[in-house]
């Protein structure tokens, strides 16, 4: 089995896990983020010299690829196709919200559910999200939506659905069906990287380094603060 090291930056957690035919052999983890850009290089670091101690080779490079933050992801991408091309190792891209997805049916008897969603915080009402089956199959595809009363109401009246991660909490008091149910504190961590990423390197599903981007879903919108207002420099 191969040597691979994962890379999850999609929302305010950092983590980095080196796993090795299914077994962690490195992990870190930060949940008071966000300080990806300092605390992913230190990290890695300490990952590649502890391999180098013992004498290990990295096989390929895992990471989360969206959607999430836009930073986040940024600074994810760039550490893992770095270490790519400086290693000349291959890329695996795997998506944020299967990766929670992946972690809670490892976790959790969910037998009484038929669908999972998790959720990624985007600002105000509005959430990052999939539909999937037990099998990680998307039955409604990835996209970026305004939660309100209505959503996800003609899932809802056939099935039980489970909703999580950081979107998730918001839409608690708006998704008032009998069928959705929640589960708290989820996010999309490394550790759950490993199994999905086997299977990737399994059947060759590599990126090409050199054309990769995150997958952002939608375009980054930099907001002004208040106190910067143009024109209003007794604002400032």
């Amino acid at each position: 089995m191969p040597c691979i090291l994962n890379i999850e930056t999609a929302t305010e957690v950092c983590s980095v896990v080196v796993s090795r035919d299914g077994e962690v052999i490195f992990q870190r983890e930060e949940t008071k983020g966000p300080s990806h850009a300092v605390l992913l290089g230190a990290f890695v670091d300490e990952a590649v010299k502890t391999l180098r101690g013992h004498g290990i080779a990295l096989d390929a490079i895992a990471v989360s690829c969206g959607p999430g933050s836009y930073t986040g992801l940024r600074i994810g991408v760039s550490e893992a196709k770095g270490l790519c091309f400086g290693l000349n190792i291959p890329l695996i891209a795997l998506n944020s919200l299967k990766i929670m997805a992946n972690g809670v049916l490892k976790r959790n008897d969910l037998e009484d559910y038929s669908l999972l969603c998790p959720m990624i915080d985007a600002r105000r009402m509005e959430v990052y999200d999939v539909l999937l089956n037990k099998d990680l199959q998307e039955v409604r595809p990835v996209s970026a939506d305004i939660i309100d009363n209505d959503s996800f109401a003609e899932y809802l009246a056939k099935h039980r659905i489970l909703f999580f991660g950081n979107g998730a909490e918001k839409c608690k008091s708006v998704l008032q069906s009998e069928t959705a149910l929640f589960l708290d504190n989820i996010y999309p961590r490394a550790l759950d990287m490993i199994s999905l990423a086997e299977e990737a390197f399994k059947e060759n599903a590599f990126e090409d380094v050199a054309y990769f981007e995150p997958f952002y879903l939608k375009e980054f919108v930099a907001t002004v603060p208040k106190n910067k207002v143009l024109g209003n420099p007794s604002k400032s």
